[in-house]
């Protein structure tokens, strides 16, 4: 083999090897309070996979349940900042990571449907033996929990006794694509659904996750250089970087079941509020617009005019005050329950 020839051979095979290393380099050691809020979680098996979530009672009515459902490309662990506060409200606050994300196992390859992720909360649900829920959710898990209450009201109709299981309360969603018109997917997320370019996803690094996922946040309430980190180690925890153009094709349901999940928030026979942060570039002003027309009968509390598409991070005092007052007028305490009397 001549000189050139072997240079570029031997170039070759070490651009193949830095290639498989970058590919393969091991996600970051989870934090402190990762690690606590996968140690004070729980995992059930959904067939072959586990999912992870938290079940936790909290100091409010008992019969007042939470369900919080999280969104793309992160995981129950959103809910951090607002967590103390929901416990001091209900009498019991669950939350769980979708499959494909955060500490549930992320199968490569699997076909991740909505219809899917409601069928593991609802035998969740079941198993815990969870009869009635408020719903606070984001982003996806809008999505999630217009199939949930799509459900419910199809079961309403229903004459089966074993039909009424699970009764929705009262829905409150935060940032997220309920009208599929009015979405705009990131860059990153349309390079994703691409099926020529999904693949370059696994070139993702953390900085390129931090330069695109911040951009989603208002530009004065951007994560702290931890959190960023925190976000990132939680979508590398067992290779997750490599399902999400998988997941992400709950885009493309959107559009497809657009009637049935739109309808159902338009049909509810239960309270329905949003909380919204309009500094978002995912779904811009003209959402609050969309929501007021097509949802005259529901509720809307937009926050100040910085925050953005994860309002529960951005500023967690703000969206508990707007859920907190939505609940007062859907479920009110009684005096002595809102004083912690007895």
């Amino acid at each position: 083999m001549a000189l050139g020839g072997k240079t570029t051979f031997l170039l070759s095979v070490f651009t193949a090897i830095l290639v498989w290393a970058y590919l393969n380099y091991p996600g970051p050691p989870l934090s402190f309070e990762l690690r606590e809020w996968k140690r004070t979680g729980r995992f059930f098996s959904h067939g072959d996979f586990k999912i992870f979530y938290q079940d936790v009672n909290g100091t409010g009515r008992p019969e007042d349940v939470l369900l919080c459902v999280h969104g793309f490309p992160t995981a129950s662990y959103d809910f951090a900042k607002v967590w103390e506060g929901l416990n001091g409200r209900f009498g019991r606050v669950i939350a769980s990571d979708m499959l494909g994300l955060g500490f549930s196992y992320k199968p490569y390859g699997h076909n991740y449907t909505v219809s899917e992720q409601a069928s593991i909360v609802e035998r969740l649900l079941k198993m815990l033996a969870v009869e009635e829920v408020h719903i606070l959710s984001h982003d996806l898990g809008d999505t999630v929990a217009q199939e949930l209450l799509r459900r419910f009201l199809y079961r309403q109709k229903s004459s089966s006794k074993g039909a009424q299981y699970l009764k929705i309360k009262s829905l409150c969603l935060m940032n997220g694509g309920v009208f599929p018109e009015t979405h705009h997917a990131t860059f990153s997320q349309k390079l994703m659904l691409n099926p020529w370019l999904a693949p370059l996803a696994r070139l993702f690094n953390y900085y390129t996750f931090k330069n695109s996922f911040g951009k989603v946040f208002g530009p004065d309430t951007q994560p702290a250089s931890m959190d960023f980190v925190d976000f990132w180690a939680l979508l590398r925890w067992n290779e997750g970087n490599l399902v999400m153009p998988g997941l992400l094709q709950y885009v493309s349901e959107r559009r497809v079941n657009r009637e049935a999940w739109v309808g159902a928030l338009q049909k509810s026979t239960v309270p329905v509020h949003m909380i919204y942060g309009p500094a978002d570039p995912v779904n811009p002003p003209v959402f609050a617009d969309r929501y007021r027309e097509l949802l005259p009968q529901a509720t809307i509390t937009v926050l100040d005019e910085h925050i953005g598409h994860y309002p529960h991070w951005e500023d967690p005092m703000a969206v508990l005050m707007a859920y907190f007052g939505f609940l007062e007028r859907v479920s009110p305490l009684t005096q002595s329950q809102a004083t912690g009397e007895t």
